[in-house]
């Protein structure tokens, strides 16, 4: 099954807008190859609310998210996860509101770092966060009539993390699952074997509607799910495909299968193709001199 990406979206920049009963969304404006439109933070509930990734460190998109809280009192400010677009705005909400923040944790790599190895993607993190409550997997929050309940998805970052709004069918699928365009997994913040393995526990639960942390809702979420697990094996397939046909290197792997893609997204399509190759080297299905590496060079194993 072919995965259908959706890229009709208006962000309506600088406007709250109703996307269920009791939850608005307000899209950032920072819009790039990466976040589509914008980052969406939600505001949750009637009288008193929750807000899930208040966004980028932005004065405008703080104002407009006051401007949607209304007054009211905030009673929790939920993290996805810890990249520059989704976290750093909490601490000044915090500061206005007074709630405290959850998440699973800090940021932190999916794997420990290698002897000599640099983190490529710490500009892109925000190190500075730490939640107040540490969230487990399962973990019921009550609220002024709303409970959410966290559902732990690591792949895209060791700490994302999902949230549903219990008795719903409403999932906030941040940047695991969305309308517009694949995850990007990128070693050694994110792990290919961890994001398959997530999807699969997102693909056990019965969501009706998911509504993600760029772009548009997935309104057949099952199904949309199951079309991103079998993009990411034809990924995967490919890969395979272009080391049996001589290729050594990512470089040249990501020449040949992201040839249509936006050259400014082939240093992230680098990073995808490697996490398939730890996952791949893990398996037994390709070789590799050492761990695998960006500037490594791969092998098949038979």
């Amino acid at each position: 099954m072919a995965v259908e990406f959706d890229t009709s979206f208006d962000p309506a920049y600088g406007k709250a807008v109703t996307v269920a009963p009791d939850v608005l969304r307000i899209t950032a404006r920072n819009p790039s190859p990466f976040t589509f439109h914008g980052t969406n933070s939600y505001v949750i509930g009637r009288d008193t609310l929750a807000v899930i990734d208040p966004g980028p460190d932005d004065d405008s998109h703080l104002e407009t998210l006051l401007a949607a809280i209304a007054g009211r009192t905030v009673s929790h400010i939920f993290v996805s996860h810890t990249h520059r677009d989704h976290s750093p705005l909490a601490a000044r909400l915090k500061e206005r509101t007074g709630a405290p923040l959850l998440a699973e944790g800090p940021h932190r790599p999916a794997r420990p770092l290698r002897i000599g190895e640099v983190n490529p993607l710490d500009a892109s993190a925000d190190l500075d966060f730490i939640p107040d409550v540490v969230l487990a997997d399962n973990a019921l929050t009550h609220g002024d009539g709303w409970t959410i309940r966290t559902v732990l998805t690591p792949g895209h970052t060791a700490n994302h993390a999902v949230f549903a709004l219990d008795g719903t069918g409403l999932l906030f699928s941040a940047d695991h699952v969305m309308a517009w365009s694949t995850s990007i997994v990128a070693p050694p913040d994110g792990a290919m074997a961890d994001y398959i393995a997530s999807l699969d526990k997102l693909l056990t639960r019965d969501d009706r509607l998911m509504l993600p942390g760029h772009g548009g809702p997935v309104t057949e979420p099952r199904r949309f799910m199951r079309g991103l697990k079998t993009h990411r094996k034809m990924r995967e397939a490919a890969i395979l495909e272009r080391i049996r046909a001589g290729d050594r290197t990512i470089q040249e792997m990501v020449a040949a299968i992201y040839r249509d893609t936006d050259p400014r997204l082939h240093g992230a399509a680098g990073l995808s193709v490697l996490a398939h190759l730890e996952d791949l080297v893990a398996r037994g299905l390709v070789i590799t001199d050492g761990d695998p590496a960006i500037d490594g060079v791969f092998r098949p194993a038979a």
